[in-house]
């Protein structure tokens, strides 16, 4: 059986670098939310991430099942909790904040999420989470009660990165936080992309396609946005920045 971390790999062989949109099931009801993930698939988007820092709705479940039912692209959870599941999604980002020394958030969640992830059948992707100073205080940085690393000091990132890998993580994630005013550095990404061997995830903070491109061209695997789309969700800027994270392959290839 073909996992989906496997096809994610083949996708970037394929393209060289994909995109991927974060939708918060607090910020839209059900019907608008399915109609987003639809617009993405149409307009090149290669898969759909699900989650945030807190969940007040009670319809992630139905969200995710919903948009199932209307497109294939994969449905992606990217829990800030081990609330945040659902049997209906492709897979779960299994996320240790590896930035922090917040042992709930190191192993402490993840101990109690692994028997529920299990019993759905999801398909676990670990996944090593790093915060990155972005500017100002960002949500995941209260609720983690974590610092974020320095972006002027790409060797401590680089460290971190190389930690998760060597723990077996098979993906990292730098995360500049939700509504970020700056976004991780280009520097610190081809400092990561040149240690790890293993995909590198990038969001947070990026406000245009042009600046998407410049993280693929510094070495992202994966470029993430939420907050833009949702303010400005119109068919032609979901395109456009799906045609720029595809025009170029990047430095180096993930294995």
């Amino acid at each position: 059986m073909t996992t989906l971390y496997t096809k994610l790999k083949d996708l970037l062989k394929k393209k060289g670098a994909g995109f991927f949109v974060l939708l918060d099931p607090d910020k839209q009801p059900v019907e608008d939310i399915v109609s987003m993930a639809e617009t993405c698939q149409a307009n090149g988007v290669d898969g759909l991430l699900m989650g945030g820092s807190l969940l007040f709705s009670a319809v992630l479940d139905d969200m995710v099942k919903a948009i199932k039912q209307k497109v294939s692209i994969p449905v992606i959870l990217f829990p800030g909790n081990g609330g945040q599941l659902s049997k209906h999604a492709d897979a779960v980002l299994f996320l240790s904040l590896i930035s922090g020394r917040n042992p709930h958030y190191l192993i402490g969640e993840q101990v109690l999420a692994a028997p529920l992830v299990r019993a759905m059948g999801l398909e676990p992707i670990s996944t090593g989470y790093m915060l990155v100073e972005s500017g100002g205080s960002t949500s995941v940085e209260f609720m983690s009660h974590t610092m974020p690393l320095p972006r002027s000091k790409p060797d401590i990132a680089v460290a971190h990165a190389l930690a998760g890998e060597y723990l077996g993580m098979k993906l990292i994630y730098l995360e500049a936080g939700s509504g970020a005013r700056l976004s991780v550095p280009e520097e610190l990404i081809t400092s990561v992309r040149q240690a790890i061997t293993i995909p590198l995830i990038v969001g947070g903070g990026i406000q245009t396609p042009e600046e998407a491109r410049s993280k693929v061209m510094a070495g992202a695997s994966f470029v993430v946005t939420g907050d833009i789309i949702e303010r400005k969700g119109n068919e032609g800027l979901i395109k456009e920045f799906s045609e720029a994270i595809h025009s170029t392959k990047k430095p180096k290839e993930s294995s």
